[in-house]
């Protein structure tokens, strides 16, 4: 009964302005229209993060970054950016264990990132300091861009952003005076006032300053991360058609191989071992992830791994 009533309302004034003031009422439409669009346009996905929470047991976190117009821009360069986040969601299925969180940005804020690649990682690190303080996750130095842009679903991660309760329209039916115009139209927008994205604030996802002069527990200074030293052979049999890939990589600082964290694609492999060794290779043909595999020599330290050649699409 109450929206009905705000709706009769709501045209009975629209009627009015209509016919005293036909120039206001053509502005208030075309505002509405654009305020519609942008309010209705689908978050859509722009990258896609790999990171490691703290805590054994847990699988990797995706992050989304999306592009949604919903979220405002900074009014000023110096201003805090919006940013709209989803729910932290944890996927369980064939052996995989993964979670996965949205978290969407104005298009233009995306755009001047991709314009300037200090700009982008930069929106990266303040990502990753948001998504520790919102879910209250401890998440490692390293992460990695996946080649796709989007974990999952397009349908599933707009349901997340956008799946939040509309909020009940306060208006008393005992109300003596009339709402105006303004309050009508503010009271429709509630739901947006409602969802309102957060401000990423530099000061609040950045550690303080450090001091000229740190005191450290150890006189060993941090190892930098590097490429290890690695040969990649394609094996051909007697048609001289690729049948496998061997990769043998040299991983001298692991002494184990649970340090070592594998990623397969039908494309590429990355090798990830935390303050150690990053590297991600790029393969000379498609390969069959579910038949590579892969074993460690603890004595010479060396990463050995074998990628069957995919067979060709009848």
């Amino acid at each position: 009964m109450a929206d009905a009533r705000l709706a009769a309302q709501l045209w009975s004034l629209l009627d009015e302005m209509s016919e005293n003031d036909p120039q206001a009422y053509r502005r208030l439409l075309l505002q509405q229209r654009a305020e519609a669009e942008r309010f209705y346009s689908p978050p859509e996905p722009h990258l896609c993060l790999r990171a490691r929470p703290a805590g054994a047991g847990r699988g990797p976190l995706f992050i989304n970054i999306c592009s949604w117009k919903r979220v405002p821009a900074p009014k000023a360069p110096t201003d805090p950016t919006p940013v709209s986040a989803g729910l932290l969601e944890e996927v369980s299925g064939e052996g995989d264990l993964y979670s996965v969180i949205d978290i969407a940005y104005n298009p233009d804020v995306l755009q001047r990132g991709e314009e300037n690649p200090e700009k982008r990682e930069h929106l990266i690190h303040l990502t990753l300091k948001f998504v520790e303080e919102r879910y209250n996750l401890v998440l490692s130095d390293w992460y990695t861009t996946e080649s796709f842009t989007l974990k999952g679903s397009l349908e599933t991660m707009q349901q997340r952003l956008r799946g939040r309760q509309m909020p009940t329209l306060n208006l008393s039916q005992n109300t003596k005076k009339e709402p105006t115009l303004d309050q009508l139209l503010q009271t429709m927008e509630a739901e947006d006032c409602h969802n309102a994205p957060a401000l990423l604030r530099e000061e609040s996802v950045t550690p303080p300053k450090a001091h000229l002069i740190e005191e450290i527990t150890s006189t060993e200074l941090p190892e930098e991360l590097s490429t290890p030293i690695y040969n990649i052979i394609t094996v051909k049999d007697a048609n001289s058609k690729p049948f496998k890939i061997e990769l043998k990589i040299e991983l001298p600082k692991v002494s184990s191989v649970s340090e070592c964290d594998l990623r397969i694609s039908k494309d590429d492999v990355i090798v990830e071992v935390p303050e150690k060794y990053k590297l991600q290779l790029d393969l000379p043909e498609f390969v069959d992830e579910e038949r590579a595999t892969a074993v460690f020599n603890t004595g010479k330290r060396v990463l050995f791994i074998t990628l069957p050649v995919a067979k060709p699409d009848p």
